[in-house]
């Protein structure tokens, strides 16, 4: 199984990946063998990231040059390059090449329309390569209300999150745009404004359906026998 799980900071892309391994432990008798959810600046290393307080000042105190140089090496080593089958190829990307081209451009200051590294390029450069190497991928979009984001950010507030209050409605509707211009051919939405962590999870596999690959099927099937 490959996905891409992109969706706004606080709609729990996450939570929800992370759910969704747990799920694979029992419905498959696997886990994906890591997790990849490093392209929000300064939260780009690690699994999980290890960065420190006084490292991600100094990430943030970088020039929009040196930062759109770091998440390209970030997007384009974690892009493939060959194709692979089987469970070793299980796969989870959160954010990637979505994120930095909505958040990028419109917080960082690098990668907007008519740039050298203009992510409208960057982001459909890699998407071929997925299209191309990985065309089973599924891009999940994870969505939530603005109301609901706005009472997550008040209630949980993250340290250097990338999120800004005055911006919320924007950046939802920037998610919804690049999901729906993506290449990749297989899509699901899922909405968190008033699920809990089990029904959406619940509902990703319902959805998923159509999806599951053959080692999905096998394993889902070996694990009932067992």
């Amino acid at each position: 199984m490959k996905l891409l799980i992109v969706g706004c900071e606080y709609a729990g892309t996450t939570t929800l990946a992370h759910a969704i391994d747990d799920w694979m432990a029992q419905a498959m008798g696997s886990r994906m063998r890591l997790i990849h959810d490093h392209w929000k600046i300064p939260y780009t290393v690690g699994h999980p990231a290890n960065i420190t307080e006084e490292e991600e000042q100094q990430f943030l105190a970088l020039s929009p040059w040196l930062k759109d140089n770091v998440q390209r090496h970030n997007l384009y080593y974690h892009a493939p390059r060959q194709s692979s089958s089987g469970d070793s190829a299980d796969k989870m990307v959160i954010g990637m090449h979505v994120d930095d081209a909505i958040y990028g451009p419109h917080y960082f200051g690098y990668g907007g329309p008519g740039e050298q590294f203009d992510r409208r390029d960057v982001s459909r450069k890699i998407e071929h390569m997925i299209v191309s190497y990985e065309p089973e991928t599924v891009l999940v979009l994870v969505q939530a209300s603005p109301e609901v984001i706005a009472r997550r950010m008040e209630e949980s507030p993250r340290r250097n999150g990338v999120l800004q209050a005055g911006d919320v409605g924007y950046i939802l509707g920037r998610f919804e745009e690049e999901y729906e211009a993506s290449q990749i051919a297989s899509k699901i939405t899922l909405d968190t404004s008033d699920s809990t962590v089990e029904s959406t999870v619940a509902e990703f596999v319902g959805k998923m359906e159509p999806y599951f690959t053959p080692s999905d099927r096998l394993r889902m099937i070996s694990r009932r026998l067992s």
